[in-house]
């Protein structure tokens, strides 16, 4: 049977109808939902998902991308679950391919997932030697914020691979924007980059503190003695 046939019987199967309507309103009323909890919603995906192990990366971007298409939200996290489980057969030249499927029907939701895919890869090519850069300063610059946020937030759990100038760059460039996601990610990038190295977050954020949101300065110090 087909694997996007399959799992619609999975998640069907697993709905609770009295659910969708809350879960709907939790994303403001953006996109529809079956009623599937996040749970749920893995354990039934998990074996199909499971069964894709070793195809090539243009097939599970096919998959991603016929996902994505569907209109309830629950398709677009099965595809996030899926390219999370097997990133490793992913690689740099497909992190193109990665972000623009993050501008499709992007919310923090989605964008977020993406940003760990994104990240896993691009930690991989920098263990190996690799130089990710070009893609994240592109992404950095680019009009659409929600690009800006994944740049903002790919080195997430990082901690000793992290590139502390580029992070701090990074929070620089983007510290005079007035978009909520933007501010948030700046905050949550130091906050989490301040669990491996607390005194270089603690020291940048005070030297600009100017520069930085009041969001951003107190989500990057939330756990840090000031």
């Amino acid at each position: 049977m087909d694997l996007h046939v399959e799992l619609k019987i999975a998640l069907e199967a697993a709905a609770e109808p009295g659910s969708a309507a809350p879960m709907q309103a939790y994303m403001r009323d953006q996109f529809v939902f079956l009623g599937v909890a996040a749970p749920q919603r893995r354990l039934a995906a998990r074996d199909l998902l499971a069964g894709l192990k070793g195809i090539d990366a243009a097939t599970l971007l096919e998959h991603a991308q016929l996902l994505w298409q569907q209109p309830e939200r629950e398709y677009q996290h099965v595809a996030l679950d899926m390219l999370a489980l097997h990133w490793r057969q992913l690689n740099i030249g497909q992190i193109p391919v990665l972000l623009g499927l993050a501008r499709q029907r992007a919310w923090w939701d989605s964008v977020d997932g993406m940003a760990g895919i994104v990240g896993e890869v691009l930690q991989a090519e920098h263990q190996c030697g690799g130089d990710g850069h070009a893609h994240m300063d592109a992404a950095l610059r680019h009009e659409d914020f929600w690009l800006r946020r994944i740049a903002m937030l790919h080195q997430l759990g990082w901690r000793a691979d992290t590139d502390a100038g580029w992070l701090f760059g990074a929070a620089l460039a983007l510290a005079h924007e007035d978009e909520f996601f933007i501010r948030k990610a700046i905050g949550w990038a130091l906050r989490d980059y301040a669990r491996h190295a607390p005194e270089a977050v603690t020291a940048f954020a005070n030297a600009h503190r100017q520069k930085l949101s009041a969001l951003s300065y107190r989500e990057a110090l939330k756990h840090q003695p000031r």
